[in-house]
């Protein structure tokens, strides 16, 4: 899955030298970026001003790596954090500031001017092209993102792309250790790779699956089936010896699965029900996870921590 053509990140790009060209002038092109007619990603390029406003951030930065791919005096491909909006591929905490691109040439890389040109050998498959751009492909993409990232923006990166089917684990991990190994900073990428599972839909589910690694729970089972003579629901993260089930809410969540003519509210009235329901069935308790949860990971694990010993006692006294 790559960017349409027709998304307003690949709006048109003017460079300076167009723009005068055409009979602007360094004045009338300041005036127009001081009204708000233009709006510079990068030195020397220009868009339109409006659009620019309307946009976020992560829309901001896939137009200022098409800018300086545009100016590159050498032929590059967009890479590492840079290849993600072309991906259709979540940016959530990597850094947007540098634009990373991968010489073509295999000379040494260099940094400058907000961009990161690094040295590396691309094969054939390791490259596609996004409405004439030259990116790296998802599977490249993965394991380039982990050597820049935490463990959980690169294991929200690879999540992604399995869950969408680009590249399986396997694929991943023989890629990886054809070579990529012994990249800089590769070291958390075989970490990255081992916790990686394409049951896991969304940021959201990643992050808390991060958060169950990293604070000692049982490895939950993902995606379990639940039925109630037909199929029930699947839930994100089940630990069945302790009784418990976790499930990421989002307000996307709940988007995504409304049905024909429900309002949201609707949408979480049914998800309630189908929670007593699945409570019925297994006798287990239900925490839910929201993104506020996720940012205090101390309170958040002191409150499942206290679910869990709460359906321990009810086991222990019946």
């Amino acid at each position: 899955m790559f960017m349409e053509p027709t998304h307003p990140c690949m709006t048109d790009i003017a460079l300076r030298k167009e723009l005068v060209a055409l009979g602007q002038t360094d004045r009338s092109i300041a005036r127009a970026v001081r009204t708000g007619a233009l709006a510079r990603p990068r030195r020397g390029a220009y868009v339109d001003g409006p659009l620019w406003d309307g946009l976020a951030d992560e829309e901001r930065y896939a137009i200022r790596v098409r800018a300086a791919a545009r100016q590159s005096c050498t032929e590059v491909v967009a890479s590492h954090t840079s290849s993600l909006p072309f991906l259709v591929a979540p940016c959530w905490g990597l850094e947007l500031n540098d634009v990373h691109f991968t010489r073509k040439d295999e000379k040494s890389g260099r940094r400058e001017a907000g961009i990161r040109q690094h040295r590396g050998r691309l094969m054939a498959e390791d490259v596609v092209e996004v409405n004439g751009l030259q990116v790296v492909s998802p599977l490249r993409s993965a394991l380039e993102v982990a050597t820049l990232s935490t463990v959980e923006s690169g294991l929200v990166v690879l999540n992604h792309f399995l869950h969408r089917g680009d590249f399986t684990g396997q694929q991943a991990r023989e890629r990886y250790e054809a070579g990529m190994d012994m990249w800089p900073d590769s070291l958390r990428t075989d970490l990255i790779l081992r916790l990686g599972d394409p049951r896991i839909e969304s940021v959201g589910e990643s992050r808390t699956y991060h958060f169950l690694w990293t604070h000692h729970f049982p490895l939950p089972e993902v995606q379990l089936e639940v039925r109630d003579g037909s199929f029930l629901a699947y839930l994100d993260f089940a630990l069945p010896d302790l009784g418990v089930w976790l499930e990421f809410d989002g307000r996307a969540k709940y988007l995504k699965y409304r049905r024909a003519g429900e309002s949201v509210i609707d949408a979480v009235l049914r998800e309630k029900a189908r929670e007593s329901r699945i409570a019925e069935l297994t006798g287990w308790r239900c925490v839910r996870i929201t993104w506020r949860d996720l940012a205090d990971p101390v309170a958040l694990e002191r409150r499942i921590r206290q679910v869990i010993a709460s359906v321990a006692a009810g086991r222990r006294a019946r």
